[in-house]
């Protein structure tokens, strides 16, 4: 069987190809139309198909659309209630609108294609699809929790033997996400894409409104609960994107993310006691929030966690495509890595970067070059096999640099655009970790936990340290990363430290990189040292490098 999956409304693009039950590909329309989240500038989004990923993903494994089984697109219109809350009647009516007719829209993209084989997949059944499914662990429970489906905004049930059972939902407009979106923009960031921002502020409040939350934010004792209506400025005024962060801003996003933990523990709980399940998996855009991922890992009664490392809307094209996949019959195989983008060959590179007209140099081991310049502090750009999917930064588009020095954080905060009190993540060989991190799972190769500090590293690796003395960590297997495994045994042999900074390769609105083109491009704009592409380096003239 060849299925493709189809993510486009709300948010994130993308497609997702499946044969014969293994996963052949997977990439975000935003890596090749270069718009973040595929938005344009207006409520919502422009709920665009992914038509440049869907061609590629069909290239990767040498077919024309006319040889698909069928296409599996992560949203039901026909399960929309249009006056949910009264609220957005007008734009929810134009979702379903568009849903209904995108088979046609992608026959005009796919040419060949046959509208009949497409099929809607609940949105919510797409996401638990693309965890339980995809997750190396067997039969598990489930849990999706994100800002809004077709007319529900969470979901928790069941996988056994590939079949799904669901167990509980939650309708809108009750809603764990938009809830935390609403503090979102109350704090002065973007609605729908910025949540990650208010987890890290989080870690410099106190959460001092959790009572009065608690008594708005609630479980009902059946699997579901409850987000009354929140008057965020009763608590602390509204910030714009320019405005003072005050103590009270980071204040209530403490006490919004503690609160959050609560509810999602007390939802797993009931989850653990309806399946008696070993496994959790979750997806869903809450699923992102590493700080709620490992308080679910700790005091949770599931002995296993495992989160979708595409978890947002994006990760909807591969469960469309899993959850369809599973339903004709077919034996679905876990994923086995999120590289699941892009790749050039050495050659296409090298062509790229003599067109580029910039002095490059071939060295006997990029990963001895690399470890070399990190070691003098440069900030280097790893470009490096597969782009991944997801928003995760994960060895393959990446940002390096040396964790033992605290100003790094601030430097590569400023390369980025990014506001200075996010954390950036170190990388680490998986028999390494538990030295230098605690109570966070091992192995954790998706970035998707929070791990401590162990207090005796701290001081070595200021830069990777949150101001919470936790760090999110990516834990590196030598038998599927080679490259970046020998990357960073050079520079623990230059500078006793077995771990180094790891962060997307991207600048501040811009998609991660995925091509030689972007790779050159981010090079050539931002005070970058050495653009390490394949087994090539371009030096930055005068640099660390």
């Amino acid at each position: 069987m060849r299925i493709l999956g189809i993510n486009a409304v709300f948010h994130d693009p993308a497609a997702a190809l499946i044969v014969d039950g293994e996963i052949v590909a997977a990439a975000e329309e935003e890596r090749f139309s270069r718009r973040k989240h595929g938005k344009e500038p207006v409520p919502f989004s422009a709920w665009e198909l992914p038509e440049k990923s869907a061609r590629w993903c069909l290239e990767r494994a040498g077919l024309t659309p006319d040889q698909l089984d069928a296409v599996g697109y992560s949203y039901d219109p026909g399960l929309v209630d249009h006056d949910l809350d009264g609220t957005d009647p007008g734009w929810e009516e134009l979702r379903t609108r568009y849903a209904e007719r995108a088979p046609h829209f992608l026959r005009t993209a796919l040419p060949g294609l046959d509208p009949g084989i497409v099929r809607f997949v609940r949105h919510h059944v797409a996401h638990a699809a693309s965890a339980a499914l995809a997750a190396p662990l067997g039969d598990s429970a489930v849990l999706v929790a994100d800002g809004r489906g077709e007319s529900t905004s969470y979901l928790a049930g069941e996988y056994r033997d590939g079949k799904f059972e669901e167990l509980a939902t939650q309708r809108l407009p009750h809603s764990l996400g938009l809830a935390y979106e609403d503090l979102t923009a109350h704090l002065g960031f973007r609605r729908s894409s910025d949540e990650y921002k208010v987890m890290a502020l989080a870690s410099y409040g106190e959460p001092r409104f959790l009572p009065r939350l608690r008594e708005l934010v609630y479980t009902t004792g059946d699997g579901g609960y409850r987000t009354e209506p929140i008057d965020w400025a009763s608590f602390a005024p509204a910030r714009t994107a320019a405005g003072e962060m005050l103590p009270e801003h980071a204040d209530l996003a403490a006490s919004m993310q503690q609160r959050l933990e609560e509810v999602l523990l007390e939802l797993a709980g009931w989850l653990h006691d309806r399946t008696g399940a070993t496994d959790l998996t979750l997806a869903g855009g809450v699923a992102l929030n590493c700080v709620a991922n490992t308080r679910l890992h700790a005091e949770g009664p599931f002995e296993r966690v495992w989160v979708q490392p595409a978890s947002g809307d994006a990760g909807t094209a591969l469960g469309a495509a899993l959850q369809l996949a599973a339903d004709l019959g077919e034996r679905v195989a876990p994923m086995t890595g999120a590289d699941l983008g892009r790749d050039w060959t050495d050659a296409e590179i090298e062509e790229k970067l003599r067109a580029a007209k910039v002095p490059y140099e071939r060295p006997d081991d990029i990963a001895e070059t690399v470890a070399e310049a990190l070691a003098h502090d440069a900030i280097v750009a790893w470009f490096q096999g597969r782009a991944e999917f997801g928003p995760r930064a994960l060895g393959h588009r990446s940002l390096l640099a040396h964790p033992g020095r605290a100003e790094n954080l601030e430097r590569l905060n400023d390369v980025k655009g990014r506001e200075q009190f996010r954390p950036v993540a170190p990388m680490v060989l998986a028999d390494r970790a538990s030295e230098l991190f605690g109570r966070g799972p091992l192995p954790s190769p998706y970035m998707l936990f929070v791990h401590d500090v162990a207090p005796a590293w701290r001081e070595r690796v200021p830069a990777v340290t949150h101001v919470d003395g936790t760090a999110r960590i990516q834990t590196v297997d030598p038998g599927t990363e080679p490259v970046v495994a020998r990357m960073l045994t050079a520079f623990e042999r230059r500078t006793g430290l077995p771990t180094v900074v790891n962060t997307s390769l991207n600048t501040a609105g811009r998609p991660m990189v995925d091509s030689p083109a972007d790779a050159l491009e981010c090079f050539g704009s931002a005070p970058v040292d050495l653009l390490a592409i394949g087994p090539f380096a371009v030096r930055r003239p005068g640099s660390a490098a």
